[in-house]
């Protein structure tokens, strides 16, 4: 058993010729130079290509050393790259930026602004002078605009003969609509006994 815990911790430690994870990870980012950042995929292939022998569980080791300097602060993890934390740009939260508290400081280029206006619309001047109204101008066919008003119906009808008005204006006896339902009379059976 010893022999092989022995035999884990040699695999799980680089080799004492190898500088330690953090210095190899340093020096790949500062050899790569790239804007954004290097993936773990890229520093691993400058580390491997840089210190040559590397111990079996190198992916690992990478890993595992990638996520312990990203905890302690030294590494920011962005958009999947590593970038050491003074060249990381600033987060932003989502949604749009807050606007700047206090006022601004003049500038030249900048033109001075009137005081903000109250809201609801400006009272009227009660010393202004009337203006003139307009004369309402008829349309082209001379009716008015809009719908036309109701109006009451003549008493003879719209262009019947006063008999044919009077003939309709008598009650016919028959009273409008559907006539009710007609109940059937059910007969009394008297039982005597």
């Amino acid at each position: 058993m010893a022999a092989a815990a022995a035999a884990a911790a040699e695999v799980n430690k680089p080799q004492s010729s190898l500088p330690p994870y953090p210095e190899m990870i340093m020096a790949a980012l500062k050899a790569l130079k790239e804007e954004n950042g290097s993936n773990k995929s890229s520093i691993s292939k400058y580390i491997e290509s840089e210190y040559g022998d590397l111990p079996a569980g190198h992916s690992q080791l990478l890993s595992d050393n990638l996520n312990r300097m990203k905890e302690s602060g030294d590494l920011v993890f962005w958009k999947n790259n590593y970038i050491k934390s003074d060249q990381a740009p600033p987060r932003r939260g989502r949604g749009r930026p807050p606007k700047p508290k206090g006022p601004l400081p003049p500038s030249a280029t900048a033109p001075q602004l009137s005081p903000a206006r109250p809201r609801g619309r400006p009272p009227k001047d009660p010393n202004a002078s009337p203006k003139p109204t307009k004369p309402k101008v008829a349309s082209s066919t001379g009716r008015p605009r809009g719908r036309p008003r109701k109006m009451a119906k003549p008493s003879g009808g719209l262009g019947r003969s006063a008999e044919v008005a009077a003939v309709a204006a008598a009650p016919s006896g028959r009273p409008r609509g559907r006539p009710p339902k007609v109940k059937a009379a059910s007969a009394e059976v008297s039982v005597e006994t």
